[in-house]
């Protein structure tokens, strides 16, 4: 896990940065052979230029599906959006794009970082034919000058011996070699917006920590707005600007990454940062703090909070009625019928 520093510094700057990415009521529905699974229900945020926002919550909580529905990767015969669903590219809506503009904006305007390096590389051809490729769908570069991009990028990406990796294979190359080389990919026609589903996951801390500093060397070179998932929560403190909290497909929370870390304001958001090991602790005796109870079912999801089954703060409202997402203008909402510190009183769990 990433060191726990608070990543606040924000840009000097007066005005905020144009909206790059616009996600409204997304939901998402796959039609499987035990009913319809609802993925993803209401989820809501903004992905601002140049600025990183990190997707978190437990592993099944929607964040890949997510991701794949805003890059449309979702196979296309099982998928369903809500009718009320909208993700803006500058303003325009994905999901009235056809496959064949998907398949234009894919890698150009908008690229993926995958969790599993070999299955986003062919093993059957080399580095450098692979990054060839997507500069010679997307650009027009000749032969010549696509070879001296890729070059360009695997030094970017701080590969050694870029010119004799150009002509190696995937299983050449170190597990944090491939990751660079997936990154260089996707940085290769400079998108507006890169998604990073679990970038380092898999990777040991050392070679985590140097690729989360590299994304975000690029990120500041280029300019471009980085979606993070991850379920690391000491990641977005490291590398992000804002947060946005999923539990069970939904959107509970979504803050700076100070407001959040200082001040959690969803009682699952709460509870996930007391699960984290935390340096410097002189509690001895005490037992790392958990999540009691599980996830409910995609099939059968409760009509009223996700979350009250769970909570140390339920109350009766909690289980007959569905909470409201609120907003306190400045860029932080909950979806809580009794956010963390404006509850009246504690709940069943205290």
């Amino acid at each position: 896990m990433a060191t726990m520093t608070d990543n606040s510094a924000a840009p000097s700057t007066n005005e905020t940065p144009a909206v790059v990415l616009s996600v409204r009521n997304l939901s998402t529905s796959f039609r499987t052979d035990r009913g319809v699974v609802n993925a993803v229900s209401d989820v809501s945020f903004d992905l601002h230029r140049g600025e990183s926002v990190g997707l978190v919550g437990e592993s099944g909580c929607g964040k890949s599906v997510t991701s794949k529905s805003i890059m449309r990767l979702l196979p296309d015969h099982i998928t369903r959006y809500g009718t009320e669903s909208q993700i803006r590219l500058d303003g325009e809506n994905l999901l009235s794009y056809s496959e064949k503009q998907m398949r234009v904006l894919r890698g150009d305007r908008i690229a993926m970082i995958f969790q599993e390096p070999m299955t986003a590389l062919n093993p059957v051809f080399t580095i450098g034919w692979q990054l060839d490729e997507a500069l010679k769908y997307h650009t027009k570069l000749n032969r010549r000058q696509r070879k001296a991009r890729v070059i360009e990028l695997l030094d970017m990406v701080e590969i050694p011996n870029p010119d004799r990796r150009y002509q190696e294979y995937p299983h050449q190359l170190s597990g944090g070699m491939r990751q660079r080389v997936v990154i260089a990919m996707a940085l290769a026609c400079e998108p507006e917006i890169l998604i990073a589903d679990e970038p380092a996951t898999a990777l040991d801390v050392t070679i985590q920590a140097q690729i989360l500093r590299l994304m975000k060397n690029l990120q500041e070179r280029s300019g471009t707005a980085i979606l993070l998932i991850t379920h690391d929560l000491g990641v977005v403190a490291q590398t992000c600007d804002r947060v946005v909290v999923m539990y069970a497909g939904q959107v509970v929370e979504q803050a700076s990454v100070r407001d959040l870390f200082h001040n959690p304001a969803h009682p699952y958001s709460k509870a996930l940062l007391e699960s984290i090991p935390q340096s410097g602790r002189k509690e001895k005796g005490k037992r790392l703090a958990t999540i009691d109870g599980i996830v409910p079912s995609l099939l059968d999801m409760p009509k009223a909070c996700r979350f009250a089954d769970r909570c140390d703060y339920r109350q009766d409202l909690c289980t007959t009625d569905l909470p409201q997402v609120t907003d306190d203008g400045n860029g932080r909402s909950v979806r809580c019928h009794y956010p963390v510190g404006q509850s009246s009183s504690t709940g069943s769990g205290s």
